[in-house]
């Protein structure tokens, strides 16, 4: 499974990664080795045309601005949302835009995977392209060197431009990158975010790639987006832009050691198609516009219409070597001002001590606090669940309610395809219920990475009728058949309770779990890493 977020284990600051001249010495020493091992190293050229763009006004004429108009002028200085909690239908979606849009698609993702769910959005997203729509790609890095060259020959395309946030200067060996300039690459851009001709947008904790959309034959994501339309989709339209015109953000043909032109375009566009008409996908993927534009009415005329905002990290901080604290701040005064609830969601779930001691006074003040979170067995980051284990008796002891996800459970699997049946279930979700007032949804772990390391963003939504619609997703999660509920017993040990067969089960070791996996879990709480979690 493809973790979410890359846990370095070196602890290396960023004002070390500034150093002093002398310290630099030993540095560019480094990368004129790494030259000599790999012969070359490709870097990205500072002499590169970079064009400064923007988002393109006048939502309202397009096919879009009109399917929403409507609805939206009966909510003046309202925007709608929807949440988007099943696979199958965040990834339509996603196409629906896609095959709607006239005039722009913006799109930001930390990961894009290469398999059939990233090939046929990359197919659709080129289907746009051939209409006319301006395409703006931007993805994080490090994930994809091998496939630099297939980046290039679509940027090849008259109206797609690709960028890479961040990158690493050696393409062949990333980790002396990681070695002699870790303050700046291990800053990565985790955002999640699609707004198709300013007029639409979809936010919240999914990536591009089979295990987001419930069609992985071994493992799947509980996950949540927010379909948004009205006023906040231009703010989110800012906030792309503001990344997209960050000095941190590159051109692929800057990176790449050739031109590549409309014959690399069409190789890679034929077997692009081939594969993804050999893969069986078990979702629709050819629908026409009048189909689209049917299956869009049901969602648009169920849409909250709601006060909403954009919690943003600022892209410059990357290159500044600053801390990305904007979400974490705004999170912290929001959690401050609650009355009576806390209900979370999140992967990765790694408190520092002040948060721990937030939720101490939280319960002294009777303000119940709920978190779902990964177990040992469901984790994809060992390392993340080791730092969240070693707080978890403390946050017990603090008055939280803490429950871990199972990895067998069967309620998720409405909203995946018949072929992931079998597949296991990990918790990807990113969101929080504020007092059933408000919520917070985004691509925002509760853990020190997303906090002070990586760019976040999520949307701020307040509305008691989107809160509950959250609030009952949420109580999904959490029911004896999901979850594992962590406890204290009489004497101090933790426990773990679930139901299987009507029959609830009690656990003295991490669920589900052999004693390889739990003793090297055990053996990374050693590690001195917890400000990289």
């Amino acid at each position: 499974m493809r973790a979410d977020t890359p846990r370095a284990s070196s602890t290396a600051s960023s004002a070390e990664s500034r150093g002093s001249a002398g310290r630099g010495r030993p540095r560019a020493a480094l990368m004129w080795l790494a030259q000599i091992i790999t012969g070359r190293a490709t870097r990205p050229r500072p002499d590169y045309p970079r064009t400064v763009s923007v988002a393109f006004e006048g939502s309202a004429s397009t096919r879009l601005g009109r399917f929403f108009g409507p609805a939206a002028d009966e909510h003046p200085g309202l925007s709608g949302f929807s949440l988007l909690s099943h696979g199958r239908e965040a990834f339509i979606v996603r196409l629906a835009l896609a095959d709607m849009a006239e005039r722009s698609l913006d799109m930001q993702y930390y990961v894009w995977d290469g398999d059939t769910t990233g090939r046929i959005i990359v197919d659709h997203v080129i289907k746009a392209a051939n209409r006319g729509v301006r395409v703006r790609l931007l993805v994080d890095d490090p994930f994809y060197k091998s496939s630099d060259s297939v980046k290039a020959a679509l940027d090849a395309h008259p109206n797609v431009e690709i960028c890479l946030f961040n990158p690493l200067t050696n393409r062949r060996w990333s980790a002396l990158d990681f070695i002699v300039d870790f303050g700046r690459v291990n800053r990565r851009m985790h955002n999640k975010l699609m707004v198709a001709d300013n007029a639409a947008a979809i936010v919240g904790g999914r990536n591009i790639g089979d295990i987001y959309y419930g069609v992985n034959t071994i493992a799947n994501f509980r996950d949540l987006d927010v379909l948004a339309v009205g006023p906040v989709v231009r703010d989110l339209s800012g906030v792309f832009d503001r990344f997209w015109n960050s000095p941190s953000t590159v051109p692929i043909a800057a990176i790449v050691d050739r031109a590549h032109g409309a014959a690399d375009l069409d190789a890679i566009l034929i077997r692009l198609r081939e594969e993804i008409a050999a893969a069986d996908y078990p979702y629709p993927i050819d629908q026409d516009l009048d189909q689209l534009v049917a299956q869009g009415t049901e969602l648009r005329d169920n849409l909250v219409w709601a006060q909403g905002r954009i919690i943003a990290d600022d892209p410059q901080t990357v290159g500044r070597g600053k801390e990305s604290d904007e979400v974490v701040a705004f999170i912290r005064g929001r959690v401050a001002e609650l009355k009576e609830e806390l209900l979370v969601e999140s992967p990765y779930f790694v408190l520092p001590a002040m948060a721990q001691a937030t939720v101490k006074a939280l319960h002294e003040r009777n303000v119940r606090v709920r978190v779902l979170t990964n177990s040992l067995a469901s984790n994809d980051m060992l390392p993340a669940h080791s730092g969240y284990a070693k707080t978890r008796r403390r946050l017990l002891e603090n008055g939280i309610e803490l429950y871990e996800l199972r990895p067998d459970t069967d309620a998720f699997r409405p909203g995946w395809s018949l072929r992931s049946r079998r597949s296991s279930a990990a918790l990807h979700t990113k969101a929080m219920a504020f007092d059933r007032k408000a919520v917070f949804i985004g691509s925002f772990n509760l853990d020190p990475r997303s906090a002070v390391i990586n760019t976040e963003a999520g949307l701020y939504i307040e509305s008691p009728e989107l809160a509950e619609k959250l609030t009952d997703y949420m109580a999904t999660g959490v029911v004896p058949a999901n979850s594992y509920r962590v406890l204290l017993d009489p004497n101090g040990a933790i426990v773990w309770e679930t139901a299987k067969d009507g029959q609830t089960m009690r656990y003295r070791d991490e669920p589900e779990t052999g004693f390889r996996r739990r003793l090297f879990a055990e053996l990374l709480k050693l590690l001195p890493i917890d400000s990289q979690l």
